[in-house]
């Protein structure tokens, strides 16, 4: 029995979630969270096979979460079920270690066939997802600065973009804010920016979080 962790704020989406799952065979749904303090302790008590979660939550990012989850548990498999498929999204939350990434578009048969892969040991990515990596790869291709951060440094500039201050970060992420200061810094050469309501605007025109978040 594959035990399954839902991670997702929204109560709709939840119980959609469920009835698809409640009828899959072999898939046990252990426990749901809201955000992502509630997805760590559940993490930490249920002890899940796999992880199903969006990364727009009230808090902390996906990648915030993502990346204190799997340092957590590194066994866990965290698959991505989210409307956000902007170029730097699939391919660093693929790079920190999650294995599978869907938008909410997919057939629930999909879904399914992705939980039952990566709980082996696969990975999953969704047709439209695979399609938009390669294409971000052709040359000539839309350009998003946000594609050169790497996973690390697109966790603290949403962090940073969020209003989030350097020590607070540096507090969550357990580093001192020394580092944190770097990565700031290489964040705002990489993107183009001086401050961080300047990537604030940057993050929000490439649409990496929506306006009034």
């Amino acid at each position: 029995m594959i035990k399954l962790l839902v991670v997702e704020d929204h109560h709709l989406v939840r119980v959609g979630l469920r009835g698809i799952l409640d009828d899959a065979p072999g898939i046990d749904v252990v426990g749901e969270a809201e955000n992502g303090e509630q997805a760590l302790a559940m993490t930490r008590s249920l002890k899940p096979d796999v992880i199903l979660m969006d990364i727009s939550l009230p808090g902390m990012s996906g990648f915030e979460i993502s990346d204190r989850i799997l340092r957590q548990d590194p066994e866990v498999r965290i698959i991505v079920l989210t409307a956000y498929t902007q170029p730097p999204y699939p391919a660093r939350l693929l790079d920190m270690g999650v294995s599978g990434f869907l938008t909410k578009a997919c057939e629930a048969e999909e879904l399914v066939r992705a939980i039952r892969t990566v709980h082996v040991g696969g990975r999953h990515i969704g047709k439209d997802v695979a399609q938009q990596l390669a294409m971000a790869l052709l040359p000539g291709a839309p350009r998003s600065p946000f594609q050169s951060l790497t996973p690390r440094e697109m966790e603290v500039a949403l962090m940073l973009a969020d209003g989030r201050r350097v020590n607070d970060i540096a507090s969550l992420m357990n580093v001192s804010p020394k580092t944190i200061a770097t990565h700031k810094y290489r964040i705002y050469d990489k993107v183009g920016v001086d401050s961080e309501v300047a990537l604030l605007r940057e993050a929000i025109r490439h649409d990496l979080i929506e306006a009034g978040t």
